[in-house]
């Protein structure tokens, strides 16, 4: 189910004639009329003739766009592959421009199972952002195929710097390494077909996939669940003939000052219930556990860089399927700790679990807690396909979007307006499932808030994350992005969680 193979990622001097490799990557400009290859590792003859070709056959220079050459005596590597920077000079090349070209190449790239990628990194910080591109990049989900791709993924990439012997550089190619197997464990779990991927077989996934990490995980069934009251869990994936899991990830070094808490949403497919879906497009549902997906491969990725953090992650796992004992709209549930929901429409079920996984981590009065769900459409009207929307505390909100500016992700930070909360009161419960349609976002998210619990009068430090549309890709392919399940957010809760442990 997680099947991604392992890339290995090394540093090589910028003298790269003895190296032997399938592909070699460089990178291009273009202001102009000129057409530059940038940090050429070549003589300044050989670099004349091939930017002279480059121009010859129209290269424009602009990002994602690929070239390829046969490789030049001054190489071993049979393939010289081109990448376009999207920028016209070096002065504009930023970390991001740099880790989505190495990406754009390495998941282009084609019959190559090693590469030298021979872009500008003169510093620790570029390599690392183009070691986590490569990363990020080579990935494929073909797992089940029945005939194997003749065309390998990259399976080892060197990157040419002349900081190759820094004292910083081990360490940041192990990060780019782990955060990129983070990402692509993200995505298979994604990728996987509803029938193979529902809440029992996720929550064995998750076990397995944790054997050989410093993690402890405790399953909740559906036995455990309606005895202690998680009704949210209970009503969502009541319709389903596959039972709902709380899987709690717990990663406890033993000097941790700080607890972070990680909740997930995990639908892991989305009908609708009764309050059904428009069959159009519905396929694309079994990516409504993207949440929980990226929650516990934060987790993992916390464990194996050996933070001095608490980390702990509850994924909400249900099936939201139409059926005899589905939740009816009109239904009042009962969630975990006792507050009551009117359901007024079954498709707005994300909430319902989430709330109950809120609750329960909100026991252990952790420090901060954040959660994270494909949760809305209006977040996809409001922000787009790529940014994330984030709500909540300000100071964690602040902090996580400013956490996803370093690591490349896109967020925004929205607001919790006071005038929504009257939109969820019911005249039969606590509260209703659903509000205000204006700002349904941040509606939602004021829904969330009501199960934020205190410590001592006071609420728990606390941010939600819509990433309905960032989370999986439905059109082209673009840097290191693929088409379908996209990992996204795995980065930006690492580098928050880096902080909190005080390592960045």
């Amino acid at each position: 189910m997680i099947n991604s193979s392992d890339l290995t990622l090394t540093a090589i001097g910028t003298d790269i004639k003895r190296k032997s490799a399938d592909t070699l990557v460089l990178g291009v400009m273009k202001n102009g009329d000129k057409v530059s290859i940038a940090a050429s590792p070549f003589s300044a003859d050989v670099t004349t003739e091939l930017e002279t070709s480059l121009t010859l056959i129209g290269v424009g220079g602009k990002a994602d766009e690929v070239t390829l050459l046969p490789g030049v005596e001054e190489t071993k590597a049979k393939v010289l592959l081109f990448i376009g920077l999207g920028v016209k000079e070096l002065a504009e090349l930023d970390a991001e421009t740099l880790r989505r070209a190495a990406g754009s190449a390495a998941r282009q790239m084609s019959n190559a199972k090693s590469a030298i990628f021979a872009l500008p990194a003169d510093t620790t910080e570029r390599v690392a952002a183009i070691a986590e591109g490569v990363a990020l990049g080579a990935y494929r989900y073909e797992n089940l195929r029945t005939a194997a791709n003749d065309k390998p993924v990259l399976a080892e990439a060197m990157i040419a710097t002349d900081a190759a012997t820094s004292k910083d550089l081990p360490e940041a190619l192990k990060r780019a390494a782990i955060l990129g197997r983070a990402v692509r464990a993200t995505r298979d779990l994604i990728n996987t077909p509803p029938n193979l991927l529902y809440p029992e077989s996720f929550a064995a996934a998750v076990k397995e996939y944790s054997k050989p990490l410093p993690l402890k995980v405790t399953i909740f069934d559906e036995k455990r669940l309606t005895k202690e009251g998680f009704g949210g869990l209970m009503g969502v994936g009541g319709g389903s003939a596959r039972q709902p899991r709380m899987v709690k990830v717990e990663y406890a070094p033993a000097k941790a000052e700080k607890h972070l808490a990680l909740i997930g949403k995990g639908i892991t497919f989305d009908t609708g219930g009764i309050s059904l879906k428009p069959p159009a497009g519905m396929h694309a549902m079994k990516s409504d556990m993207s949440g929980a997906a990226a929650m516990f491969q934060t987790v993992a990725a916390v464990a194996e860089l050996g933070l001095n953090l608490k980390v702990t992650a509850w994924l909400c796992l249900a099936e939201n399927m139409p059926g005899g004992a589905s939740t009816r709209p009109g239904d009042v549930i009962t969630m975990f700790g006792g507050k009551t929901v009117e359901v007024l429409n079954t498709d707005a079920e994300g909430r319902l679990v989430m709330a109950d996984g809120l609750a329960a981590a909100s026991e252990e009065k952790p420090d901060v807690m954040i959660d994270m769900a494909t949760l809305t459409g209006a977040q996809m009207l409001a922000l787009g396909l790529r940014t994330a929307g984030i709500m909540g505390n300000e100071q964690v909100r602040d902090e996580l979007v400013a956490a996803s500016d370093e690591a490349g992700e896109l967020a925004w930070a929205m607001p919790l307006p006071e005038e929504l909360r009257p939109s969820i009161d019911s005249q039969v419960a606590d509260l209703a499932n659903i509000g205000e349609r204006m700002g349904g976002m941040m509606t939602a998210a004021v829904f969330l808030e009501e199960f934020v619990g205190e410590v001592d009068g006071v609420k728990i430090p606390w941010a939600h994350i819509d990433f309905a549309g960032p989370a999986f890709n439905e059109g082209k392919a673009w840097g290191y992005t693929p088409k379908n399940g996209t990992g996204s957010q795995v980065r930006t809760l690492v580098a928050y969680a880096e902080k909190l442990a005080g390592t960045r």
